[in-house]
């Protein structure tokens, strides 16, 4: 009992005291380390995204790596001073990614096909494209990360798109090339000029201020329907002017067309109803087996009627 008193006596707390005073010194800079790193990246991630040297579709990217980059420098940092081994760290962070690898497989995909669009750039942030499925994939890009491309659509309507399902499909750009074709067809009725009809449509394309001279524009017959003609128009544009192209045109053809005394078909069907009269039907004859089913009085009397018939001819010979 005195040998535990004279252990336990205050002279002999120091080793204690001095443990848990250095442990809380560097549990301080730990997080001293984790403040100034979270404030540098901070710091860094915004002067990456103000720089307008950096592609704006990059910028993102830049951004992103650069902060979670001195972010895990300054993990790394605090824990070395609270006496975790880096050699530890390295090797728990690798186990760690290989478990989250294999857990999230579609994940890695959208990874690997946000790096493909960022080095092969088949679009930019401010581009009009739709993937493969058409409708379903349409806007335009707002910005692209390593997991998802952020859209806008033309409804207004903010759509985060999976990298995997835009790689994985064709991509169709409307903003790549500085020029844009519009096919817009018209019925004209075969009863009506069209010749007269094709020489007020190119009038009209001439005419309209957001049509290209070159390629020229052209008016054609491009089939024909139930008694109407279709005619192609086709004119090149701007792709900053080609709505307004299409939208001034599909007001001023109709217009157009009527004071050439052209007017637009109305599809009729004709329908012609024949009546006929049901065709009479006679009984049919009783069959023989019928007739030899039958018994009691009425099978005596037929076979009655033949006798007597007989008798009476008898009689009168």
């Amino acid at each position: 009992m005195q040998s535990l008193y004279t252990h336990i006596q205050p002279s002999n707390w120091n080793f204690l005291w001095d443990a848990l005073t250095s442990f809380a010194l560097r549990l301080c800079a730990a997080a001293a380390i984790l403040w100034i790193g979270w404030w540098i990246a901070r710091r860094v991630g915004n002067w990456f995204a103000r720089q307008d040297g950096i592609d704006a579709t990059l910028r993102p990217i830049v951004r992103d790596s650069s902060l979670w980059g001195v972010r895990l420098v300054a993990i790394v940092g605090a824990l070395s001073q609270v006496g975790v081994q880096t050699a530890s760290i390295v090797a728990v962070l690798g186990a760690a990614g290989l478990a989250i690898g294999l857990a999230l497989q579609g994940t890695l995909q959208n990874i690997a096909a946000g790096i493909m669009l960022l080095l092969l750039r088949p679009f930019k942030v401010g581009d009009s494209i739709d993937g493969g499925s058409g409708a379903s994939v349409a806007g335009t890009v707002e910005e692209v990360n390593l997991f998802t491309t952020r859209l806008t659509k033309p409804d207004g309507i903010c759509e985060y798109v999976p990298n995997s399902a835009l790689w994985s499909n064709s991509i169709r750009n409307y903003n790549r090339n500085p020029t844009r074709r519009l096919d817009l067809e018209v019925e004209v009725s075969m009863s009506d000029d069209v010749n007269r009809a094709i020489e007020v449509l190119r009038a009209l394309a001439a005419a309209e201020p957001h049509v290209l001279d070159t390629p020229a524009p052209q008016v054609m017959v491009s089939r024909f329907d139930d008694s109407t003609a279709v005619l192609n128009i086709r004119l090149w544009s701007t792709i900053d002017t080609f709505w307004d192209m299409r939208w001034s045109l599909s007001r001023k053809v109709r217009q157009a067309l009527n004071d050439a005394q052209c007017a637009l078909p109305l599809r009729t069907r004709e329908l012609h109803i024949v009546q006929t009269q049901p065709a009479q039907t006679t009984p049919a004859a009783p069959s023989a087996q019928q007739n030899a089913q039958q018994t009691g009085p009425q099978a005596a009397q037929q076979t009655a009627q033949p006798a007597t018939a007989g008798q009476t001819a008898q009689r009168g010979a």
